[in-house]
């Protein structure tokens, strides 16, 4: 079989496996299934980030102009926004928690595989054995009974493996579900492609420990530089016998302040953008 052939059938897997996923969609999904990309914090969380934010925010804006009804505003304000900061970080981490179980998943079915076992009896076995290293109610163990029960009601398994790619939002299990609806009954493969997709994975994680250790230093010397000023304002201003009371009292002194404001917000923006690099 040529070269275009091939990726004409394997086109034509793929856009199978997508539209059995839509009709899938139409008739709604399993209660047990879960969208990743909805935070699932307690009112308990968004009250401690309410209560992060608005410390933050009050100390801030006191330090910087001495006012206490706009100190609180400010944290109120903070306080609100810090809310949905901390949902999202909240989603981001438990993607990358199921990105690490399926990592795992992967290994578990390539050692089955390797043994001989078909994909199904692979997908049990990793269910049998995972438990050893998560709990019963991870998010791993969760989606893999919701694999195994879609396919023994007639469901294709890369269909199964494309919704949980939707709903995780995850490229890795995406691109591992799109190489499967290529050669799912049409090659005996399947080993070779858990194994390979588990190696990709494998090479991207340790390349962003590794960027994550090379940043470590510098993110240190960010923080210490953006909360320095801070300090600094801070001492000279309660010990400084009245040396910074200008800023506090006049006109210039708070447009100085607020420009001074100005520049650490955008500071802080611009370091925890740039410290966040993503493969």
């Amino acid at each position: 079989m040529g070269y275009k052939e091939l990726a004409v059938k394997s086109k034509r897997a793929k856009q199978s496996a997508i539209n059995e996923h839509m009709k899938e969609k139409q008739f709604g999904r399993s209660n047990a299934a879960t969208e990743y990309s909805r935070c699932r914090s307690a009112a308990i969380d968004h009250a401690a980030a309410f209560l992060t934010g608005f410390a933050a925010g009050f100390l801030v804006l006191y330090i910087f102009y001495k006012l206490i009804q706009l100190s609180v505003a400010g944290g109120i304000l903070f306080g609100t926004l810090n809310i949905f900061v901390a949902a999202r970080s909240a989603v981001r981490k438990r993607k990358l928690k199921l990105r690490v179980q399926f990592f795992d998943l992967l290994e578990a079915m390539s050692v089955s595989m390797r043994a001989g076992n078909p994909l199904l009896k692979s997908l049990q076995s990793a269910r049998d054995d995972l438990p050893l290293m998560y709990p019963q109610d991870s998010d791993i163990i969760v989606e893999l009974d919701i694999i195994i029960g879609k396919f023994n009601n007639a469901v294709p398994m890369s269909v199964a493996f494309f919704d949980l790619a939707e709903r995780s939002g995850l490229e890795d299990i995406a691109s591992f579900a799109s190489i499967y609806a290529t050669i799912e009954g049409k090659s005996g493969r399947a080993d070779e492609i858990v194994r390979e997709t588990q190696q990709i994975i494998a090479d991207k994680m340790e390349i962003e420990m590794e960027i994550e250790t090379l940043l470590t230093a510098a993110k240190s010397e960010v923080n210490i530089m953006l909360f320095m000023p801070l300090l600094i304002l801070g001492v000279i201003g309660y010990a400084g016998a009245g040396f910074m009371d200008a800023i506090y009292t006049t006109s210039a002194g708070r447009a100085v302040s607020t420009g001074g404001l100005i520049v650490f917000i955008i500071s802080y923006v611009m370091a925890r953008k740039y410290s966040n690099v993503k493969l």
